[in-house]
């Protein structure tokens, strides 16, 4: 069948809208309730406290779990001597989708919980670990259900998948034994730089509002306003906060130091941080949806330029 030239360029047209229709509706594909199951999992192992049988459990389940998905996928382990003495088998899970694009985004989260309670409100539960639902435990689960989306669409940029180990070991005030996984990763990426680094700590909350977060907002005020613009498109902007918060020192910051774009998009301020407190019931999958929806968007929409 021959068509004139006029319905033929009205078939390509429609055939581009269609292509960009599916990439852009491809945030859709995040599913809240697999990403709180993988919460649920994580904690159902028990505190990921290095050197603990949870720790090393958790991680062959991160490994497995990326490596179903990605098109690589490997662990990077090392021995880190603490400031005390204590000798640490940590581990970075690394996956990687499209591996040969040049251009690549970053997206990252710390995988391991703080070995003590340090900020619970009774003083005996404090040399107890925290079980980590949402510090740790929910930026895992965004970006492990986040590999699976990529996995049914597979982005057309590069996009590398970083979990940090050791962040919430030590001492953050003495600068002892923290953000151990991002200063390994930087050590030894020394040349990357991603379009976009995206970071996640302490994003299911099931009363979840985040504020640009001030090294971020400092060093990248495009990039957040990137993230937040599409969070409010989507109708995310009631969680996706207009404000200014606070500075906070987590594992995008040896990464801004070394050049390497990266944001965090955390949140401050919440009652059962650092406490045995921080469990499943206080999380919500509707706020896991608004950040692993957006994260997809702007993954999808980057890819589209």
């Amino acid at each position: 069948m021959k068509f004139p030239a006029l319905a033929i360029a009205f078939l390509l047209l429609l055939s581009s809208g269609c292509k960009t229709g599916r990439s852009e509706k491809s945030y859709l594909l995040f599913d809240s309730g697999k990403a709180f199951s993988y919460i649920e999992k994580q904690v159902a192992f028990g505190p990921r406290v290095p050197g603990t049988i949870a720790h090393s459990s958790c991680a062959g389940f991160l490994l497995e779990t990326m490596a179903a998905f990605a098109d690589t996928a490997w662990i990077d382990t090392w021995p880190h001597v603490s400031a005390k003495g204590d000798i640490l088998k940590l581990a970075n899970i690394r996956a990687s989708f499209n591996p040969g694009a040049e251009e690549r985004i970053l997206l990252c989260a710390h995988w391991d919980t703080r070995p003590v309670a340090d900020q619970d409100p009774d003083p005996g539960n404090r040399q107890q670990p925290i079980p980590g639902a949402n510090d740790g435990g929910s930026g895992v689960a965004v970006l492990l259900e986040l590999a699976r989306v990529f996995s049914l669409n597979r982005p057309e940029k590069g996009v590398d998948m970083a979990l940090f180990d050791g962040e919430d070991y030590g001492d953050f005030y003495a600068d002892q034994d923290v953000l151990i996984g991002s200063r390994r990763f930087v050590e030894f990426n020394r040349n990357y730089r991603p379009l976009l680094g995206i970071l996640l700590d302490m994003v299911g909350d099931r009363n979840a509002a985040f504020l640009y977060e001030g090294n971020s907002r400092a060093a990248l005020p495009k990039d957040c306003q990137l993230v937040w613009d599409t969070a409010e498109r989507l109708g995310y902007g009631k969680i996706f906060l207009r404000q200014a918060g606070p500075a906070v020192i987590d594992d995008h910051i040896p990464l801004l130091n070394a050049g390497i774009h990266c944001i965090d998009i955390v949140q401050m301020g919440l009652p059962y941080w650092h406490t045995v407190g921080d469990t499943p019931d206080k999380l919500s999958p509707a706020s896991l949806e608004a950040v692993g929806r957006t994260l997809a968007a702007v993954v999808y929409g980057l890819n589209s330029n």
